[in-house]
């Protein structure tokens, strides 16, 4: 779980405004007695937008102006140059957005939608945000499975899965694997099932979704040394970490923190990725910037091998993966 914001994958899909179920605001190019009141620049109101949000300390004042613009029109962010004028009803609900962003709301929590690998999340109050860093984690898993063959079905782990977003993105992409994915918290299951529904409605290969506890000895017994991948993003952040607005007041702390060293959910985790991994199987788990090194010496400890840390997009360290001894 990263504790820092900086600029957040999110999509917008036109026509479609994930996590704002209900009224819709009409498309820009529709006729004139669709699109009713008067129009306005777009251009001019994004430019105010950016000033606002840089001046609220937003991070990336830019692209966020821009996400919620195309939010606002149903259309994607590079198409924004082609819709020139809005109506007065955008206009007033795109400054509405813009303000709540500026008080530090996270820009996914107003989109209602979060981006991992291929697919869009719903996320919103009560599970944690997927962030950018994770997409390399994820490119991992993906780039192992190839590694896996053909040879038998794959079976991936996703442990802390939050919104699903590990899980569900790499069932998508290898919708030959059998993925399970478990969450303690209540709420962040709920998100999980939500997002699950959805992409199995869509044609995903549904994913396992367990309600357990990742540090529980007898956690997924039934897949005891079949495992091929597990991969984790859990609660890492030092408890005396300085957050920014958007994850110290809208994430979860609970899917946060992990106690005063960061390592209160990894180090009682290993025991269980060691038992379900086969032979040769892999892990990759995510970590604060701060404990890679650590990670590692807990892998190292365990008996992995092939033990490496990988940093993340702003070069710092980010997640460690490593190889259950073959027998």
């Amino acid at each position: 779980m990263g504790n820092s914001w900086g600029t957040p994958r999110t999509r917008v899909v036109p026509g479609r405004r994930p996590g704002t179920e209900g009224s819709r605001l009409p498309l820009i190019g529709k006729s004139s007695g669709e699109a009713a009141g008067h129009r306005a620049p777009l251009r001019p109101a994004i430019r105010e937008a950016i000033a606002i949000l840089e001046s609220a300390g937003v991070h990336s004042p830019g692209a966020d102006a821009e996400y919620l613009a195309a939010h606002v029109l149903g259309v994607d962010r590079m198409r924004l140059a082609l819709v020139p004028m809005v109506t007065a009803d955008q206009l007033e609900e795109f400054r509405k957005l813009v303000a709540r962003r500026a008080e530090r709301v996270p820009l996914q929590h107003l989109t209602g939608t979060a981006a991992m690998g291929e697919i869009d999340l719903a996320v919103g109050p009560g599970v944690f945000i997927p962030r950018p860093e994770t997409e390399l984690l994820f490119a991992w898993a993906l780039a192992q499975l190839e590694a896996v063959g053909h040879a038998h079905q794959p079976v991936v782990v996703d442990l802390c899965t939050g919104s699903g977003a590990l899980a569900l993105a790499i069932a998508h992409a290898r919708p030959d694997a059998q993925v399970h994915a478990v969450e303690l918290d209540t709420e962040a299951l709920a998100w999980a099932r939500r997002n699950a529904l959805q992409l199995a409605d869509e044609g995903d290969t549904p994913i396992d979704l367990h309600a357990a506890d990742v540090t529980d000895p007898t956690l997924l017994t039934q897949l005891t040394g079949m495992v091929d991948i597990v991969v984790s993003n859990p609660p890492y952040i030092p408890e005396a970490a300085i957050l920014d607005p958007e994850v110290a007041d809208h994430d979860p702390h609970r899917a946060l923190f992990g106690g005063p060293d960061g390592l209160s959910v990894i180090r009682p985790m290993i025991p269980n990725i060691t038992r379900l991994l086969r032979p040769g199987g892999a892990v990759a788990i995510e970590h604060d910037d701060t404990n890679g090194s650590d990670v590692a010496a807990l892998l190292t400890a365990a008996g992995f091998t092939s033990v490496i840390e990988h940093p993340d997009l702003a070069g710092k360290p980010r997640f460690v993966v490593a190889h259950r001894i073959l027998d």
